[in-house]
């Protein structure tokens, strides 16, 4: 039996149940407190873990672990590894697990020069739209999309998590108070996700046919294969959890990396139908062209499984998006139109909009160490 000293306090929070990826086993009406010294920090998606030792009251000491954001929010936040070199003595408050007592979920992080940093807290300024230094058309006098590309983040109003809801960073300012002093439940004044297309994204909302409503409850409710460290879909990876992707482009096809599973698809601009033995893959296959500077892509051939956080798709799926670049606001716009006729009794729409990003493209390993 590991002997653990922290203090416990109840709080009155009661927070949405599926704020970012879920609280999973946290106890989130109930506050810890846990000090200890760092030995260890995974910065790994979907949820980065920061490893203590903590002394108990007989002096022994217990390794402890606590839950923060995955690597790719962290790091759009300004976050780093060296914010925790080994051996720094830091205090965490934070909500317990239910099912292991050497767990929590960090709330806040108390360093010892006495600093604070919240579970959302931001040590960069967010990204803002501006003139990029390149050129805006390829040779052909195609536009030019290829670069490094971020979604805005989405924060929690309350920036410990444990309370509030899901915002774009550049409307969180100032809404923490208001969240955190409402009592019980989320501030009605503050959306879920801003944005009827955002929301639906992350939570499905398009009517099953017969077939669709089978295949989702023979799901069990397993529909977000990112918490398996598996990626989702060529539609909800280009912006869940506010990755950086990467866009090269030639004036043959454009690849799309997805930053967040570090994999990649390709729109073949010099293609006029797609093969007929294709095998259903992630990201289907894709063809492009442009239309009065509006790149349209049409993909066929993905395989059956999640679309969204909440909505699956057959191997039916027939996607169009529509990719257009804003030269004045540099913000590169994807409408999308998914098309099912196993599983959808009507299309499923969507966009979003990515920024040039305020951090480089790099890939974030996947090691999902909540089932240990």
């Amino acid at each position: 039996m590991r002997n653990v000293i922290f203090s416990l306090a109840l709080v009155s929070v009661c927070p949405f149940a599926d704020a970012h990826h879920g609280f999973g086993s946290f106890v989130m009406d109930e506050e810890i407190e846990v000090t200890g010294t760092v030995t260890d920090l995974a910065f790994v998606n979907p949820h980065s873990w920061l490893y203590l030792d903590v002394a108990g009251e007989d002096g022994a000491v217990s390794a402890f672990r606590c839950e923060m954001r995955s690597a790719t929010t962290l790091r759009r936040s300004g976050w780093s590894p060296d914010m925790f070199p080994l051996g720094q003595q830091v205090t965490i408050t934070g909500s317990p697990d239910r099912n292991d007592p050497a767990a929590c979920y960090v709330s806040t992080v108390i360093f010892d020069d006495g600093s604070t940093i919240d579970r959302y807290g931001q040590r960069t300024p967010p990204v803002t739209a501006g003139p990029m230094p390149r050129a805006l058309r390829l040779a052909n006098g195609d536009p030019n999309i290829a670069g490094e590309w971020g979604a805005e983040q989405l924060v929690m109003s309350d920036p410990r998590g444990v309370g509030g809801s899901l915002v774009p960073l550049s409307q969180a300012e100032g809404l923490a108070e208001r969240d955190t002093t409402t009592g019980p439940g989320r501030n009605p004044g503050v959306p879920l996700i801003a944005g009827d297309a955002a929301q639906r994204l992350f939570i499905g909302g398009v009517e099953m046919t017969a077939a669709g409503e089978a295949a989702v409850a023979a799901t069990q409710g397993d529909t977000n294969p990112a918490m398996r460290c598996e990626p989702i879909s060529i539609v909800v990876d280009w912006t869940y959890d506010s990755p950086v992707n990467r866009i090269t482009q030639t004036e043959e096809m454009i690849v799309l990396e997805y930053g967040k599973f570090d994999y990649a698809r390709t729109i073949y601009l010099n293609v006029s139908a797609h093969p007929s033995d294709l095998a259903p893959s992630i990201t289907g296959h894709s063809i492009g062209s442009w239309e009065n500077d509006v790149l349209v892509v049409d993909t066929v051939g993905v395989r059956a499984g999640s679309l969204t956080r909440g909505l699956i798709n057959s191997d039916a799926l027939h996607l169009v998006e529509r990719f257009s670049l804003d030269p004045d606001s540099m913000q590169l716009t994807r409408e999308f139109v998914a098309e099912d006729p196993l599983y959808y009794a009507e299309p499923y729409t969507g966009s979003d909009v990515v920024h040039p990003s305020n951090v480089p493209y790099q890939p974030s390993p996947c090691d999902d160490r909540s089932l240990f």
